[in-house]
């Protein structure tokens, strides 16, 4: 038989895809478009679902359910969803699996087109035995892009090695309120932050041959008070300027090759039925050739949520024709109805044709359609694959050291500082100094399925905090009482917690969350905040351990941050660790101790009072200090970027290579960075600007460029910024962007709130209207010694 030509890999992709498109049914091009997630016992993959309980939407679970995979592949399939992360597998047993549903597929294939594999990867591989990263709000408290790098490519490497093709990471929402649930899940609250370390993901997960997917596209975080699957009430400009940014640059810089839609409408328009952004501005504008495909039932959502379609069927014509390609996690919107709405006329064929071409383009890039393409070829790694590896943990180690921010040293940290003698006795109190859980986000696999399993475990080895105090301390008497839940009402606990403390020189406090779904959690998807209160009793819980007199040091296990008003001040000293992942226990030992330097940087604000919290950073002249015209104190306890160390620092020497420069120029900005201290550590350099007169309000100070600088006792380095014109660009009155003339403020520090240096830069000329071509980022250089 004669190998037909889309198999053949010495022709260009649009050959073979072209090709194939030719040879192909309407209803086995629809079928590319569609996917199915088996729910079921991995030994028959026709068997019928249970359902996993990971979204209470019983009514499409059990639309989706009645259909059995080889019903749903008989004419071909595009995806199979989460085959690895909806029970507990083993990769060998997941790959075994994962190779009999390829076959069901393929029998049912009139040409025998491959399925693509899609996962969940966004604190790691979410499988059973994975290793579990720190979450993304942690990645951000790194500022570390190379770091964000090589984690997501020892996830991709994984997900490889067992067949699965596509991540569903990274999450570029931009935080715009903290009570949302889903903040540990984003990298903070800042656009440009957000968009390097999520352009770094990319480039990590794609070194591996897995293909990237952004979500949540576009302005899911934003919702009305904070509530998951709420309105977003948002102007056109704050869009642009706001939420867009970190997906362009995913997009043009980081090479992103597929999109999830967000779930949101904005201003009442869902984003699965927006042809503007998911044709004109994500492919028009910024060249995007990847595949869109739908947040789970986000096609369905528009008839039974959003109300712009009157059932299924109508809104799979609406997501097609705005530009959502492929419909995840089962087929419900498009399929037979999708062909019979195409064979009646009223939808165009090329629409269908459109959407397959760019998922085929994909299975032709990731060599499905090969002609010697297997399903046992593609797992044949996965008996031997270790996804715990000691490499792996080794790097999720680095990444929780890197994230945990001293909030402030106090009187008491470190515990083993050279001034201080080891103290004897230390009570540990607290629901997250023994709850490995607590240090994971609710997409990690031991949060996200292992409740439903609760006979096995977490499936990898989590250390405590209390387990790795007591390493780290051997000459210390440990006493541990948890005092509280993170959860509930429950104080009986708090009378042999506060005289653990009252009989200890030290007592370290660890409060926060514990991750969840739709409410059975403290933060996570569904896991809404109503104020910035400590979950449960644990606010009571610290007050009267403070009331002891013993001092006390709080370190904050959270997801989102938590109002500390009341224990700044009274605390011995305050440490954030935003949910660490495993290996979180001897980085929070270590940085207690002080054998680790602390160096993690605030990517959220920290708020004074649980109800008067800063939206965030980025707030226009009246959005920022506090005034009497009003009894709410915008003003953060600690600031934006603000992170302390066991060492001190200092930035000054400010040079500006230019005071004039025309709006389409350039200049630099470079500071010295000075270790004044006895200890190496790293600094973060910050440089922010802002536009003191334009035509619209913009924020009072914004993060331009940074970069993480490590530097040994009593050295120095010069950092230097090259910074474009089209950095200060911003969306005009008439929404088209513009860079502006007229003067632009310069600051440099160490945070939003500590800018020692600054100056002033003069763009010249005319106003300039820019593009998707303008400049996205910042170029950092840094040089030892230097001047």
């Amino acid at each position: 038989m004669t190998t037909p030509d889309w198999h053949d890999p010495a022709r260009s992709v649009a050959d073979r895809v072209d090709s194939l498109l030719a040879q192909m049914t309407l209803a086995e091009k629809v079928a590319q478009l569609g996917s199915r997630w088996v729910r079921d016992d991995p030994a028959d993959a026709d068997a019928p679902d249970t359902d996993p309980n990971v979204a209470p939407m019983q009514d499409v679970f059990a639309a989706a359910g009645s259909v059995r995979l080889a019903d749903a592949a008989r004419h071909g399939l595009g995806h199979l969803t989460r085959v690895y992360g909806s029970l507990p597998v083993t990769a060998p047993s997941g790959a075994a699996e994962l190779v009999r549903r390829h076959h069901t597929v393929l029998r049912g294939s009139r040409l025998g087109i491959p399925a693509l594999v899609h996962e969940e990867c966004l604190t790691g591989f979410t499988t059973y035995g994975a290793t579990v990263y720190p979450a993304a709000i942690a990645w951000g408290a790194t500022f570390d892009p190379d770091l964000i790098e090589r984690m997501a490519a020892a996830i991709g490497r994984d997900m490889a090695a067992v067949g699965v093709h596509q991540g569903l990471s990274p999450v570029l929402d931009v935080v715009r309120d903290y009570r949302w649930g889903r903040v540990e899940e984003t990298m903070g609250e800042d656009p440009y932050l957000v968009s390097v370390l999520g352009a770094a993901y990319v480039r990590g997960l794609q070194s591996a041959g897995v293909i990237a997917t952004l979500k949540h596209f576009a302005g899911y975080s934003a919702s009305r008070a904070a509530r998951n699957h709420g309105p977003v009430p948002m102007g056109r400009r704050e869009f642009l300027d706001m939420i867009l940014p970190a997906f362009e640059t995913a997009v043009r810089i980081g090479g992103a090759r597929s999109v999830m839609n967000s779930y949101a409408d904005v201003d009442g328009v869902p984003a699965a039925a927006d042809p503007w952004l998911l044709t004109e501005v994500l492919r028009g504008q910024w060249g995007f050739a990847g595949t869109v495909v739908s947040d789970y039932w986000a096609i369905p959502f528009l008839a039974t949520m959003h109300r712009v379609a009157a059932d299924t069927g109508e809104a799979g014509a609406q997501a097609l024709a705005a530009g959502i390609d492929v419909e995840l996690p089962d087929t419900l919107g498009y399929g037979d109805a999708l062909v019979e709405r195409v064979t009646r006329g009223e939808i165009g064929e090329e629409l269908v044709d459109r959407a397959a071409r760019r998922l085929l383009t994909q299975k032709a890039e990731l060599g499905l359609l090969d002609a010697g393409w297997t399903p046992e070829a593609s797992v044949a790694h996965a008996a031997d694959v270790d996804l715990d590896s000691p490499a792996n943990r080794a790097l999720a180690r680095e990444l929780a050291e890197r994230s945990i921010v001293l909030l402030e040293a106090g009187t008491a940290l470190p515990l083993l500082g050279t001034d201080r003698p080891t103290p004897r006795q230390v009570a540990v109190v607290g629901p997250c100094a023994d709850d490995p859980r607590t240090f994971m986000g609710c997409y990690a696999f031991p949060n996200h399925v292992l409740p439903q399993h609760p006979g096995l475990g977490l499936g990898i080895d989590v250390p405590t905090v209390v387990d790795a105090l007591r390493w780290e301390l051997p000459d210390t008497k440990i006493v541990y009482e948890p005092g509280s839940r993170v959860q509930g009402t429950d104080r009986s606990g708090f009378p042999a917690a506060v005289a653990a403390a009252r009989d200890a020189e030290l007592c370290v406090t660890l409060v926060g969350d514990l991750a969840g779904l739709f409410g059975n959690g403290t933060s996570g998807e569904g896991c809404d905040a109503a104020d910035l209160r400590l979950p449960g009793v644990q606010a009571e819980l610290l007050a009267e351990l403070l009331d002891t007199g013993t001092p006390v040091v709080v370190v904050v296990v959270s997801g989102r941050p938590y109002a500390l008003g009341q224990v700044h001040g009274r605390a011995a000293g305050l440490i954030q660790a935003f949910m660490p992942g495993e290996e979180a226990g001897a980085a929070i030992a270590g940085i207690l101790s002080g054998r680790i330097q602390p160096g993690g940087k605030l990517p959220v604000q920290i708020p004074r009072h649980p109800g008067g919290q800063p939206g965030t950073y980025l707030q226009p002249p009246l959005g920022v200090d506090r005034t009497d015209i009003s009894t709410l104190d915008p003003t953060p306890l600690f600031p934006f970027g603000h992170g302390a160390s066991y060492t001190t620092f200092e930035v000054g020497d400010l040079h500006l290579s230019a005071t004039e420069v025309p709006t389409d120029g350039e200049f630099t900005v470079s500071v010295l960075l000075r270790n004044t201290g006895d200890r190496a550590g790293d600094e973060v350099v910050q440089l922010y600007l802002h536009d003191p007169v334009a035509q619209v309000t913009r924020p009072v100070r914004q993060l331009t460029g940074f970069a993480r600088v490590h530097l040994a006792p009593r050295t120095q380095a010069e950092v230097r910024f090259g910074v474009h014109a089209d950095r200060t660009a911003f969306t005009g009155r008439d929404l088209s962007r513009i860079v502006e003339p007229g003067d632009i403020e310069v600051m440099v520090g160490t945070s939003a709130g500590d800018l020692p240096c600054r100056g002033r830069v003069r763009l010249t000329g005319a106003p300039r209207t820019v593009g998707a071509d303008r400049r996205l980022i910042t170029d950092v250089e840094v040089i030892p010694g230097a001047r």
